[in-house]
């Protein structure tokens, strides 16, 4: 990893930032931002219109950030999560969840995670697709 003072922003906008996309369902077009970069985010009329801005915006937010001595977050990896984490709970909750796994013929581990992925899934959709389910 380069040092702080090395980096340039040549540096920063070859990183791969997350991009969310929105489509505007009462306007049409897109809205997009990223993340990483609080407030950075754009419109446009067309997905190929969207990318054009959302690199215009990012060069924009590294480049006001450097200029104003701020820090520059870099992207999250996968290789920044190990995908284990120690979890307590109480014993009546655990004795469900084991009998559940059992009921499924699967382990305690899989349930676990399905149930996880599952709650996930309707979290990262959003409160609209919560309120149909």
């Amino acid at each position: 990893m380069k040092k702080r003072a090395e980096k340039t922003i040549e540096y920063y906008i070859k990183l791969p930032y997350r991009i969310e996309i929105i489509p505007d369902a009462e306007e049409g077009g897109y809205a997009a931002s990223c993340p990483e970069l609080p407030g950075c985010l754009t419109c446009g009329e067309t997905i190929e219109k969207l990318m054009a801005n959302i690199e215009d915006a990012k060069l924009a937010w590294i480049t006001a950030a450097l200029e104003d001595g701020d820090e520059v977050p870099e992207p999250m990896h996968l290789n920044d999560y190990s995908g284990q984490f120690k979890l307590r709970m109480p014993k009546s909750l655990h004795k469900s969840l084991a009998e559940n796994a059992k009921r499924e013929h699967i382990s305690m581990n899989q349930y676990c995670l399905f149930l996880l992925a599952k709650n996930d899934a309707l979290h990262t959709a959003g409160p609209s697709v919560v309120a149909e389910v």
